[in-house]
């Protein structure tokens, strides 16, 4: 999810306003140096906690290499009584890089800002997702349904 997608950090602005410095213009300039990103519904071996820009960045760099995202939808924005806090809804559309299975995904994220940045990015999206779009939807429905290995 680097900004080669500019879709993303356009739909971010446009959900955080003046929240954000008007001169982070990608995501990755978005977090604080010190910012955090979570991930609670990870699937296993992948990172569910990023501190500090430069690991999100360097995740965001891996990510890409995993999928490419080709638009993401309008976000709708849920109201907080914190006036830092920002939970929207999203959809991101692409393609697994490696099986070429489509990535349609549904994301829910909670944003903590101050001084402009973004200083917590909680992110929740369904694992079963990812793992249709990079081992395959025929193995990881198989799986679901209990059917994998059985013939």
């Amino acid at each position: 999810m680097t900004d080669s997608v500019e879709s993303f950090s356009t739909m971010l602005r446009k959900a955080l306003g003046d929240r954000i410095d008007a001169n982070a213009s990608t995501f990755v300039d978005m977090v604080a140096d010190d910012g955090v990103m979570e991930f609670p519904f990870s699937s296993p071996g992948s990172p569910t906690r990023l501190d500090g820009r430069a690991a999100v960045a360097r995740h965001l760099e891996g990510l890409s290499d995993v999928i490419a995202f080709d638009r993401m939808g309008e976000p709708t924005v849920h109201p907080s009584t914190d006036p830092n806090v920002v939970i929207i809804e999203f959809e991101g559309f692409g393609r697994s890089v490696a099986s070429g299975e489509p990535y349609d995904q549904r994301y829910v994220s909670v944003i903590r800002t101050g001084g402009g940045r973004i200083v917590h990015y909680r992110d929740y999206w369904n694992p079963l997702v990812v793992l249709r779009a990079t081992k395959g939807a025929a193995l990881i429905d198989a799986l679901v349904a209990g059917d994998a290995g059985h013939e």
